[in-house]
């Protein structure tokens, strides 16, 4: 269907990101900026403000996000892709495995402590993934980066049920290690809160002989 014309509700900048097709874009990364502002809130981000900030009108913006909670649903989803690029480009940095691993721990830590109000927003409210393909495909992509990191320590097919339960142990280590950097807890234990997250990830080990999880323990990730 042909989009129809400009009837005169939307200003010259709102008509040009619609000719550019790049205006839902603009208001993620507009939204995204927003989140990496420092003290920055989930209550102070809106739409519409969003809105402004890419000079289009609010009903610009609501053609393309029904409203706040689905700007920040694709938010989420945009940083758990970040996440797994970040960790499959720490997994390829390193030749050993081993080290492969630890760098993908060490990538989890830092994406959060560089982005601490869109990491909890990512992990808020994990029941909205079943619930908007886009966030629950995102987050799994993201599983699978550090499950196929786990799999190479261990020596296993990245399907197995061993390796994702060893992935399991990895993402508790590496989620607990950022929300206490991110909960200032390190602070109160070192003044180089980097160097002890290197620290304890060189004291992770993962089984000599990986175990398999009782059968239908586990699901795979849709």
């Amino acid at each position: 269907m042909a989009r129809q014309k400009n009837t005169g509700t939307d200003d010259s900048a709102s008509s040009a990101a619609y000719h550019h097709g790049n205006l839902r874009e603009a208001l993620l990364q507009a939204c995204l900026s927003a989140l990496d502002v420092p003290d920055a809130s989930l209550s102070s981000i809106s739409l519409r403000d969003m809105a402004r900030q890419v000079g289009v009108s609010a009903n610009a913006a609501y053609r393309h996000f029904a409203g706040k909670e689905d700007l920040l649903q694709a938010a989420a989803a945009e940083g758990f892709r970040r996440l797994a690029l970040s960790s499959a480009q720490a997994l390829s940095s390193q030749a050993d495995a081993f080290m492969g691993f630890r760098a993908t721990g060490l990538a989890y830590v830092r994406f959060a402590r560089q982005h601490p109000l869109l990491f909890r927003l990512m992990f808020a409210c994990p029941p909205e993934q079943a619930q908007n393909p886009d966030l629950s495909a995102a987050a799994t992509l993201a599983f699978e980066a550090m499950k196929t990191s786990a799999a190479l320590v261990a020596g296993l097919p990245p399907d197995h049920p061993a390796a994702m339960l060893a992935a399991l142990r990895a993402w508790t280590v590496a989620h607990g290690l950022a929300h206490l950097s991110l909960d200032r807890q390190l602070d109160r234990l070192t003044t180089n809160v980097e160097a002890l997250v290197e620290a304890v990830l060189d004291q992770f080990e993962l089984a000599a002989t990986p175990t398999t999880p009782p059968e239908g323990l586990l699901i795979k990730p849709a």
